[in-house]
C-alpha cells in the first residue's frame, strides 16, 4: 500500500489535484514515512511538471500551482526533516538565491530552492526584488558557494547585470559561482548579465550547484 501511495502522490502533483495530493501526504506522514522520502516523492513530481511544460503541456499556471503545492507540502515536512537531520547544516553546501531588484516573481525561484533543499543543499532565500546591495550584504554573511539571481521580467536582465558587477565591485566575485534563470533567460542574457551559467529549470539549476560544489544527489532509489 505504501509503494501505491508514493505513485499516487507523485501522479496527484503531476496531475494538479492539489487536495489530493494533500491528503496524501499527511496519510504518508501519519504512517511513518520518513520525512525525505515524501521530498524526494515531490521532487519527482516536479520532473514531470517540468517535462509537461517543455512539451508545451503546461504553462504558467500549472507551474504557479505546483509551486503552491510545494509551499503547502514543505510546510508539513520540513519541521520533521528539521528533526531527523544530524548533519551540520554548515557542512552543506550553501545557495544564496533571490529575485532581482525591480522583479516581483517568485514562483521559479520557490521551486528551485525546493529542488536545492531536498536535494541537499543549504538554501539562503532572500526574497523579491532584492536590490544589489542586499545580496552583496548576504553573500558576506552567508559566504555562498553559488548565488542565484531570479528574474522573470525582461527589465530583469539589466538587474541581473548590475547585481554581478556590484558582486565584482565588492571584491567578492572570485569567492561564488552565479547562475541566473526565468523567463527568457539564454546564453546570450547570460553573457550579458556577466553570470557563470543559466538554468532552464530547476533540475537544470540544481545540476550546476551540484558541478559547482561537488555535492552529490541524495539517494532516492531512482
Amino acid at each position: 500500500m505504501t509503494e501505491a501511495n508514493h505513485s499516487a502522490l507523485i501522479e496527484a502533483i503531476a496531475d494538479m489535484r492539489e487536495d489530493e495530493a494533500m491528503e496524501l501526504v499527511r496519510s504518508l506522514v501519519a504512517q511513518g514515512t520518513a520525512p525525505q522520502t515524501i521530498l524526494d516523492l515531490s521532487r519527482a513530481a516536479m520532473e514531470q511538471v517540468g517535462q509537461r511544460f517543455e512539451r508545451g503541456e503546461y504553462f504558467l499556471p500549472e507551474l504557479m500551482m505546483a509551486g503552491e503545492m510545494l509551499e503547502q507540502i514543505g510546510a508539513v515536512v520540513k519541521p520533521l526533516l528539521a528533526q531527523t537531520v544530524t548533519t551540520d547544516q554548515a557542512s552543506k553546501p550553501t545557495v544564496l538565491i533571490g529575485t532581482v531588484q525591480g522583479d516581483l516573481h517568485d514562483i521559479g525561484k520557490n521551486i528551485v530552492t525546493f529542488m536545492l533543499e531536498v536535494n541537499g543543499f543549504n538554501v539562503v532565500d532572500i526574497g523579491i526584488d532584492v536590490p544589489a546591495e542586499k545580496f552583496i550584504e548576504a553573500i558576506r554573511q552567508n559566504k555562498p558557494a553559488v548565488v542565484g539571481l531570479s528574474g522573470f521580467l525582461t527589465l530583469a536582465f539589466d538587474a541581473m547585470k548590475d547585481t554581478v558587477e556590484a558582486i565584482k565591485a565588492a571584491g567578492l566575485r572570485e569567492h561564488v559561482k552565479i547562475m541566473i534563470g526565468g523567463g527568457q533567460v539564454d546564453e546570450a542574457i547570460r553573457g550579458y548579465t556577466g553570470a557563470d551559467a543559466f538554468g532552464l529549470n530547476a533540475m537544470a539549476a540544481v545540476a550546476l550547484a551540484q558541478q559547482w560544489t561537488g555535492a552529490q544527489l541524495p539517494s532516492s532509489g531512482d
